[in-house]
């Protein structure tokens, strides 16, 4: 599990497809690195993936072939950059939301706009997802924690503060770009609840209600 607080700005220093995947040597900071272990997960534009290997100067890991489908991981090439976040530990601080690394769809950038040292950057996403983005909820951007500002149905707004902007990689996106998009997993358990063959009949609990009530 992850926050969606970036730690690192790590670089794609190789990548190679393969027959059933790709693999991928990430170069990042010592500070990163301390504590890393064969096994750990790491956080890479918002998609949790297992360290393979550790070297002086970063690691690698080994993408499958459905998180290439679902991820921009396969416009990757050398020296892209990557936001990094090591896995969550029960002394760390929760500071944005919880982030499960699991990608539910590519998003595309539709613009990006400056206020003063603000910027409000739009997201269109597939309209089968946008029914889990609310307004107000969290949702995570290329593995950072963001509150949705503003949804107009399958396009959503959120305020990047000058900090995020200039310690991720959103400072050199532009419109056209594809981006990694998990939205809130307490979105998908409300749905199954909801819609679950076993609930239809005994449940009068809907969206509305739960809208109404604050849980959503």
């Amino acid at each position: 599990m992850f926050t969606g607080i970036v730690e690192d700005i790590g670089y794609v220093k190789r990548f190679n497809k393969t027959s059933d995947g790709a693999k991928l040597e990430v170069r990042c900071s010592v500070e990163l690195l301390n504590d890393t272990k064969l096994g750990d997960s790491i956080c890479i534009n918002g998609v949790c993936e297992t360290v393979t290997a550790i070297n002086s100067d970063g690691f690698c890991v080994d993408i499958s072939a459905e998180t290439l489908s679902v991820t921009n991981f396969s416009l990757l090439k050398q020296n892209d950059e990557l936001n990094l976040e090591r896995a969550l530990t029960l002394s760390s601080r929760l500071g944005g939301h919880i982030v499960s690394g699991h990608i539910d769809c590519k998003g595309v950038i539709t613009s990006v706009e400056k206020h003063s040292d603000f910027y409000n950057l739009f997201v269109e996403i597939p309209k089968d997802f946008s029914k889990y983005v609310v307004y107000k909820g969290s949702i995570t951007v290329n593995g950072i924690s963001f509150t949705v500002a503003d949804i107009d149905n399958n396009i959503f707004k959120v305020a990047v503060i000058p900090h995020t902007y200039g310690n991720t990689n959103l400072r050199i996106l532009n419109a056209g770009d594809f981006v990694n998009i998990e939205t809130d997993i307490l979105a998908r358990y409300v749905e199954k609840l909801l819609y679950s063959d076993n609930n239809k009949k005994e449940s009068n609990i809907d969206m509305a209600f739960l809208e109404e009530n604050g849980f959503v």
